[in-house]
């Protein structure tokens, strides 16, 4: 794959951007972009911005982002499957093959954050005892996890996901910024705003109960 390696242009003078950042970028952009104005579509894009990732993340050596990758695949065909085959009582007003929003009680929001946080602990010492040269294993074990928590929470259409995308969206940055991207911070911003405007719509959807 020397293609994905092709230097489309350097920042700064010294940072190259790879024309497998710029495929990333455009796909995730546009995966993000569907899913927040609550199209189904968003999922086949999804496919493959996974196998996009999966190629960056081994040219970073993140390695939990990497291995990961098929989680996040299930993941995504799970929620293609449930945005596209509602139960009766979980069908949109505005489209009945569609699912509707919802919301996390507060108790689910509890346990979803506790899972993050011993999810992420674990698997970043593991991280670090398997793969010493990943330079940040639990920032990289973090923004994994609460990427497939984000990635579980949109394919039950829940309202909460955005909440769990901007964290990422922030958390991305710094990762990014800290392995010596310069091109993805400013696409995980673009997913910032995204996210922001994604969390209003989906609120107003939830009200109508579409």
């Amino acid at each position: 794959m020397d293609w994905m390696n092709f230097t489309l242009f350097t920042l700064g003078g010294d940072t190259p951007v790879l024309l497998i950042d710029l495929i990333t970028s455009v796909l995730g952009l546009t995966c993000v972009f569907l899913a927040g104005r609550n199209s189904k579509y968003n999922f086949w894009v999804g496919y493959l911005y996974t196998a996009a990732l999966f190629v960056m993340f081994f040219n970073k050596n993140l390695y939990a982002s990497l291995l990961l990758q098929p989680v996040s695949l299930a993941i995504n065909v799970l929620g293609h499957y449930r945005w596209t085959h509602p139960k009766e009582e979980e069908q949109s007003t505005e489209d009945s093959s569609a699912l509707k929003v919802s919301m996390l009680t507060n108790v689910q929001r509890i346990f979803v954050i506790f899972c993050v946080l011993m999810i992420a602990a674990v698997w970043g010492w593991l991280l670090d005892t398997i793969f010493p040269e990943d330079p940040h294993p639990y920032l990289d074990s973090c923004v994994t996890v609460l990427i497939l928590m984000a990635q579980f929470l949109s394919a039950l259409k829940k309202w909460d996901c955005w909440i769990a995308w901007m964290i990422v969206n922030v958390a991305q940055i710094i990762l990014h910024i800290s392995v010596g991207h310069v091109f993805m911070p400013f696409v995980c911003a673009l997913y910032l705003v995204n996210g922001i405007w994604s969390l209003v719509s989906w609120k107003q959807k939830f009200n109508k109960n579409a």
